[in-house]
Parts: C-alpha cells; sequence; structure tokens
C-alpha cells in the first residue's frame, strides 16, 4: 500500500485542492469532511490506477467520532502515516457586538477539532515510532490582526501547539509540520469584502503544502512575498506594529 494520508476539510478549498494535488502525485488518501456528498465526488474525481481513495464523512469538533472515523480508515485501509489536519472555519468578529459563541466555535473547530484528530493517530504513531502530523493554521495567528480577534487567537493556538509538540516528539521518529497560508481563494475568502493581497489559488497552495511536507518542514508557509513581511511585523514593538497596522485600516 502506498503512504496512506489522512485529510479533513477535504470537501472543499484548501482541502479539496490538496486532495486533488496528493491524488496525483500518487498518495493514497483517505478524506473526512461533513459533507458526504461533496467526498463522495471528490473521491471519484482522484481515483485511479495504483492508489486508493475513499470517504470517511464525520465532524471533527466530535472527539469520540474521530476516534472511530481514524479506526475506520486503519481496518479498511491500513496504517496511518501522515495526518493533515486540515478542517478549519472563518467568521468576522465585531467586537462591538461582541458575542463569545463566535470565539468558542472557531476553537472548537480550528484547534480543538485539530486535537481529536492527532488524539486518534498519535498513540499508533508512538507505538511504531513514525508518523507525520500536519495542522493547517494561518498567518492570522503571527499577531493581532483587525476583524480577527476569534479567528486569529484560534489560529495563534494552534500554531503554538504545534511549535511545542515538534518539541515534546523530538527524536521520536514522529515529524510535526504547521501550514500557515495567507490569501488563498476559497469559498470562504470569497466571501471577505476587502483587499487580499498577494491572494493565491488553491491548487498553487495545495501543491505548495504538499512540497513543504514533503521536505518535511516544520512551518510551511505562502506566499512568500506576503508571509515574510507579516514575520517582519511580528518582531515589530507593540507601538510601533499597532500604529502602522491602525493606520492602514479604515475605522468601522
Amino acid at each position: 500500500m502506498e503512504r496512506l494520508i489522512w485529510l479533513t476539510g477535504a470537501s472543499s478549498g484548501i482541502g479539496e485542492a490538496f486532495a486533488r494535488v496528493a491524488a496525483q502525485e500518487g498518495y493514497s488518501l483517505a478524506l473526512t469532511a461533513r459533507n458526504a456528498e461533496s467526498l463522495h465526488r471528490l473521491v471519484e474525481a482522484c481515483q485511479g490506477e495504483g492508489r486508493v481513495v475513499a470517504s470517511f464523512p464525520g465532524d471533527v469538533t466530535d472527539r469520540g467520532e474521530m476516534a472511530r472515523v481514524a479506526e475506520a480508515i486503519r481496518s479498511q485501509l491500513g496504517e496511518i502515516s501522515l495526518l493533515v489536519a486540515n478542517a478549519g472555519t472563518h467568521i468576522p468578529t465585531d467586537v462591538r457586538r461582541f458575542d463569545v459563541m463566535q470565539y468558542e466555535t472557531l476553537m472548537r473547530v480550528n484547534y480543538f477539532g485539530v486535537l481529536n484528530c492527532i488524539e486518534a493517530v498519535l498513540p499508533r504513531m508512538l507505538e511504531q515510532n513514525r508518523g507525520h502530523l500536519v495542522a493547517v493554521s494561518s498567518v492570522a495567528g503571527y499577531r493581532g490582526l483587525p476583524r480577527a480577534a476569534a479567528y486569529g487567537a484560534s489560529k495563534a493556538a494552534l500554531t503554538h501547539f504545534m511549535e511545542s509538540l515538534r518539541l515534546d516528539l523530538d527524536r521520536t521518529g514522529i515529524v510535526v509540520t504547521v501550514v500557515s497560508p495567507g490569501f488563498v481563494r476559497t469559498p470562504l475568502t470569497d466571501k471577505n469584502d476587502f483587499t487580499m493581497p498577494f491572494l493565491m489559488e488553491a491548487d498553487d497552495a495545495a501543491r505548495a503544502m504538499l512540497q513543504g511536507i514533503a521536505q518535511k518542514q516544520m512551518e510551511v508557509h505562502f506566499p512568500k512575498r506576503f508571509t515574510y513581511l507579516l514575520k517582519l511585523l511580528r518582531v515589530l514593538p507593540y507601538p510601533l506594529y499597532h500604529r502602522l497596522i491602525a493606520s492602514k485600516v479604515s475605522p468601522s
């Protein structure tokens, strides 16, 4: 059996594009998302000679369900050697209409959803002293950004977790990678009402992801012109950073 990827959030956006690109490269895929119908169509599009592609619908926020999905994948396809925890969502937040449920929803999906998947595969990887854990975060987690208090916090938590996990799993044979995309054209970003600098197509983002994962990079970030700028902003002192960002944002 070829190397098996368990991919969550596979039914649209970066996840769908990643599934197609990985299938073209000959990887076997276990695809998870809540939309079973979309998964079925994607499986049909990805199937080809010499590889296995199958759907395992599920909700990443359900811890027990992710454990059952992982067990079903192992039973039907074999051991999961690579987890790509991509499922996530975004809600623009307005602090003038503060709603803690928005924050809770994004943490449940973007952060705990990843942890639920990792919990389902990590014990077996530790037993075998091999495996690769990938989580799709965002450059929004680098520093605080306007209208991203909830989303950015969920992604900052995820990036911090993956950085710590990489250290904790050092010398275990398990690789840890965090993916930090900038703006990528997806159904989620199509809803944005502002100009998105250096907007990437989902297929290009998926290829960058797969290349970085194959190279076992700690962080895969793209597009580079945008992400390096944000990395530079990350080291600015708070007063300077605040003045710079605030000057670029129109009052709401």
